[in-house]
Parts: structure tokens; sequence; C-alpha cells
């Protein structure tokens, strides 16, 4: 095996399965690389706005002159987004030497004692061997869907970040917003800080830092924010900031994400001070694609990865933000697992057309079951005059037949699933050319 492909489609094969929540297969093959972080740490768990938060830290970071690596997952086109090094996405080659380590410590001897990895947790010890080894200031890490028992929590943060907790995955981490805020907290560490973004965090995460003896940031208690629509502020201990413009990305529901980079910025300035200039410049300076993603032109082109009620509530405010549409088309696809109904509740008022879609996973909802489960609850009460939806192969194809019925006013938002953008993004930005704008 030379290349990234090879070592992906090796990872692929381990397994029996894609999700195998524990520590102890991880930790032994870690102990056996002789795996250790020598920089500062930053993990950041949560339901929502994991990334967010990731890419402001990072661009803070940055821009107060740092080296930084990054973390995250999945990915939305190319596997190599997973990884960033001082702001740019690792070439493939570079995860190899990670991987050929993973190897060796998983299977020493070439098969004796092997320890069977799931492909998340091989690539992620890859990822993070090369990062320790990349002469670093500060390394941040998104923990995967869980927290306690997700591979990322191997590694002891100097800061830890839980942002908005809601219900998803919840065949995993539990049945109600305390039993997934336990499993959340599981990042926390005796006596670090570890901040709480969440404005209505549940009991068990607060508890389960109390019980620790973590050094609890809350929003609301620890740090507050305060503003106008022209700009906004920040006070937390000992430390303000006024008159800040919002960040980059878009949506209400980035404030409270930015609130909270403060806040584990501010915990750890003995260890990476930062100055008031790098904290404007990388807030006003930090991209994420794919969330609340606008794309300049006609029709008016939106993508997101809301892929549960929280997240589409959210992404229901920004739409409604947006101002008047005549019309709205939604491009949707999403794992079988998921909660639709709060989905539709949220964004069906908002949409007219909906161009369900495959999605190249066999985790994936079909089109036509989405279709079924939107007509169901449009049959229980919910409809109204003139709705419409049609079904796809692929994200592509969906969005071209939504630029193709959508006049230059109206409004397409491609949301759901990370493979519902990642499919739209596969050939690079979308170019609109509507048959309505033709010369």
């Amino acid at each position: 095996m030379k290349t990234l492909s090879d070592w992906l489609v090796h990872c692929e094969r381990l397994h029996p399965h894609t999700i195998d929540m524990g520590l102890e297969r991880v930790r032994t093959v870690a102990q056996r690389m002789g795996l250790s972080m020598p920089c500062t740490v930053i993990t950041v768990a949560g339901t929502n706005g994991k990334g967010s938060t990731v890419a402001m830290l990072e661009s803070i970071l940055r821009a107060a002159g740092y080296r930084t690596g990054v973390y995250t997952s999945p990915h939305l086109v190319h596997f190599e987004e997973r990884m960033r090094i001082n702001g740019e996405a690792a070439a493939a080659e570079q995860f190899v030497p990670g991987l050929e380590a993973v190897e060796q410590a998983r299977a020493p001897g070439g098969g004796a004692q092997a320890v069977s990895l799931t492909y998340f947790e091989f690539t992620t010890l890859a990822v993070l061997w090369v990062l320790a080894r990349s002469g670093l200031d500060a390394i941040i890490l998104e923990v995967g869907l869980g927290g306690r028992l997700d591979a990322v929590n191997i590694v002891d943060p100097d800061c830890a970040v839980i942002t908005s907790i809601d219900l998803d995955h919840m065949e995993l981490l539990g049945s109600d917003r305390e039993a997934i805020g336990r499993e959340k907290a599981g990042i926390m560490r005796p006596g670090r800080p570890v901040v709480v973004s969440d404005p209505m965090p549940p009991a068990s995460v607060l508890a389960h830092a109390a019980a620790l003896g973590a050094d609890l940031w809350r929003v609301g208690a620890d740090f507050v924010t305060a503003g106008d629509p022209q700009q906004w502020g920040w006070t937390g201990r000992g430390r303000r900031y006024s008159g800040l413009a919002y960040p980059a990305l878009r949506g209400a529901n980035q404030l409270v994400n930015a609130a909270g980079v403060l806040a584990a910025l501010s915990a750890l300035r003995a260890q990476l001070p930062v100055t008031a200039q790098a904290v404007r410049s990388g807030l006003a300076t930090v991209q994420l694609p794919g969330r609340f993603q606008i794309l300049p032109g006609q029709p008016a082109l939106v993508l997101d990865v809301a892929h549960n009620g929280h997240a589409a509530a959210a992404l229901a405010a920004n739409l409604d933000a947006m101002g008047y549409f005549p019309v709205t088309h939604a491009v949707f696809g999403a794992m079988a697992d998921k909660d639709l109904a709060p989905i539709w509740a949220r964004l069906g008022p908002l949409v007219e057309h909906w161009y369900f879609t495959d999605l190249p996973t066999p985790r994936a909802a079909s089109a036509h079951a989405l279709q079924a489960q939107w007509k169901a609850f449009k049959g229980a009460g919910s409809a109204r005059a003139g709705l419409t939806s049609q079904v796809f192969a692929d994200p592509s194809a969906a969005l071209a037949a939504a630029l193709a019925a959508a006049d230059p006013a109206d409004r397409i938002v491609a949301f759901g699933s990370f493979y519902t953008v990642g499919g739209i993004l596969q050939q690079g930005l979308p170019q609109r050319a509507a048959p309505h704008l033709a010369p």
C-alpha cells in the first residue's frame, strides 16, 4: 500500500462495524505507537456547532501567529479535508507515514497481536501521529459523534469545548439530552478548563464538571455577550472585547459559537496569548464550507449540513432572515436513522418544491423513502397548496433539476447530510446557468 487511497480501502476492510464505540483498542495501539501530543490541545464536542467552533479557533490562533493543526470529520468532498496544517488541507502523501505507523503498531510482526480498528479509529490515530510531528503550537481536535468513548478522547486536552447538545445519534449516545450530555461531558479533564457554550446545557454536563473538579466556563455565568445589529461584545473572567464585527460565518447561531471560542482562548491565555486584533482578524476572515454558505449569483444558492432538528431550526431562522424570495426549492438527502419530523416541521413552511436525493452510502435513506416520509407528514395536516416533490439518484442531478425549475429571484437550499453538500461540491462550486438567465 503506497497511496492514501490504497490505505483508505484497507481501513474500510478491517472492522466489521463502521462505528464501534470504546477506547480500549485505540489506546492499545496508541500506546504501541508512543503517541503523545507535544503542544497545547483543544478538543471540541457537541451535537451542532463543532466545525464552526474549530474553524474560528483556528482562524484566530493563526491570526495571532501560531502554527496550528486541525482534525475534523467527516469531510465534504476529499478525505484530505480532515487534516489542516497551518490553515491548509494536508496533501494525500502527508497521511501515509501516519497510516503506516498505525498499521505497524496495530499488527506488529505482520499480524500477531493484531488489533481490529474501525475506519474512523485507524485514520484518527494516523492524523494524531502526523500532527504530533508537525512542529505545531496548537492542535484543535473535533470529537466525532460521541465524547466519552470517541477515539479522539484518548488525547488529554488542555481545554475542552462543548457546543450545543441536542437529540442525534440516539441509538449510540442515549435517548434524551441528559444521556447525550453525559457522553459529551466525557471530554472534560480534572482541573482543566471546559467551556460549555450551550445556553441551556443538560444538568448532566454541569454535574460531571463539578464531580471532576473541572474549571467550568459556562455561558451566561462565566462569560456573556451583548450587541446590536452592527457589532457585539464579549465579557468574561477578567477580559473584555468590545466593538467586534460579527463572525464571517453566517447565521445568528454563530455568535453562540464565537462566544465559546473567546472563552476557550481566555482560559488558555497563559499558554496561547492572543491580541484583540487577532480576535478581530480571525473572526472576520474565518471560512467553513457548507455551514449556511450562500453562493453569490442567481438564483440564490444556500449550502448547509443541517441534518437534525436543532440544526434545522437554526437553518430555518437563518433562511427567514435572508428576506423575501418568491419560491424556495430544497435539495435534501439524509441518513436513514434521522428523526425527520422536526426537519419537516421547521423547514416545511419555507419550502415549496422538494428534490429528494439518494446518497452514496448504505447508511442513507433512499430518495423514495424520504419522499414517502415527507408525504406522510404533509398528509398529517401540514399541507400547503402547490407543494411538489421529486426523487433523484444523486445530489448533482437534484440540483440540476432545481436550477432548471427556479426563476432568478428564487432560492435553492441544499441541505442535510455531508454527502448531500459534498455531492454538490464534488465538481467545485456549482455554476448556475439557469435557462431563465441565458442571453
